[in-house]
């Protein structure tokens, strides 16, 4: 499995991106700092980019014409991706998909943000 993990920023604020992955994955109501998402939009948006795939339940999707699998779990602060033999490309969909929503990744296997605050 590779997990992929998003959240927004309130302006100005920065906050020490472990620890706030951690939060999420913890399942906090609700974070300090991190804005909310439009989660039910940005659900609808990844249904339609991958409507050739098919959509296990209402937060799963299994590609039959190839390999991969992802699950979403989902905050009103927040969208994690469990990625489950998913291709490269399958995952830079993804992150293009929430960079559409100002919504950079955190990769937690590296552990590292990939965001303007670190270029």
């Amino acid at each position: 499995m590779y997990e992929l993990v998003f959240w927004k920023y309130l302006e100005g604020i920065y906050l020490n991106h472990h620890l706030v992955y951690e939060a999420i994955i913890e399942e906090q109501a609700e974070i300090e700092g991190l804005e909310e998402l439009p989660v039910q939009v940005i659900l609808n948006r990844i249904a339609s980019v991958f409507s050739k795939w098919e959509k296990v339940d209402e937060n799963s999707w299994k590609n039959n014409n190839g390999v991969g699998a992802f699950h979403i779990r989902t905050t009103p602060q927040s969208i994690k991706i469990d990625c489950y033999g998913t291709e490269g490309k399958t995952m830079d969909t993804l992150v293009n998909v929430m960079e559409e929503f100002k919504c950079p990744l955190y990769d937690p296997q590296v552990p590292e943000r990939h965001d303007e605050m670190n270029e």
